[in-house]
């Protein structure tokens, strides 16, 4: 069961890896550095600001760098645990996906970081702004999904390492959540 799992999922990635185009290359690799979501989250913050104060921006940018931290250190133990190849170190994938970006990272790749992490930033800030800025809100989960689908176009990750990414991100962001709600009843209220 488990190795018709992989095959699908090396069938998938091969499928939409294969999607793209040159012509779509900028605008994948633009989606996954990460230095391009900082003005989106600049922007975040600053609602954040105005809807909450100053005291409450501070615990927000503490509980941000630690869920942060946790979906990093997360997928990082999950990929020395599994062990599992890039599709770019993967030699029985060459010839057979788009490589976009030149380089690949490192080794393994289960499960994606940058899907965990931007989604579980997306999360947390949609349960914090939902009430106040809900449009935007949003607009932050389909930013999460585009950064975990660009991972996929250039190459770099099996649809499974987002997909499951992606799961921790929410429980990661919904938790992260409950606690900033905890610290803000009990402390900043």
């Amino acid at each position: 069961m488990l190795e018709r799992i992989k095959e699908l999922d090396i069938e998938l990635l091969i499928y939409l890896n294969n999607l793209g185009s040159e012509n779509w290359d900028v605008f994948w690799l633009f989606m996954t550095y990460t230095v391009t979501s900082v003005p989106v989250y600049l922007f975040v913050l600053y609602l954040v600001y105005k809807y909450f104060g100053f005291k409450k921006l501070v615990f927000t940018v503490l509980a941000v760098v630690l869920v942060i931290t946790i979906s990093d250190q997360l997928s990082n133990i999950f990929k020395y645990g599994f062990e599992r190849l890039r599709p770019c170190f993967n030699e029985d994938l060459n010839g057979l996906i788009r490589l976009v970006k030149p380089s690949c990272g490192g080794r393994f790749s289960f499960f994606s970081a940058h899907a965990s992490t931007s989604l579980s930033v997306a999360v947390f800030f949609l349960l914090i702004l939902r009430k106040h800025s809900k449009y935007f809100a949003y607009f932050l989960i389909i930013w999460a999904i585009l950064v975990g689908y660009s991972r996929i176009y250039i190459g770099v990750h099996f649809p499974a390492d987002v997909l499951f990414g992606f799961m921790v991100g929410i429980i990661n962001g919904t938790l992260m959540y409950q606690l900033w709600k905890y610290f803000m009843a009990k402390y900043l209220s």
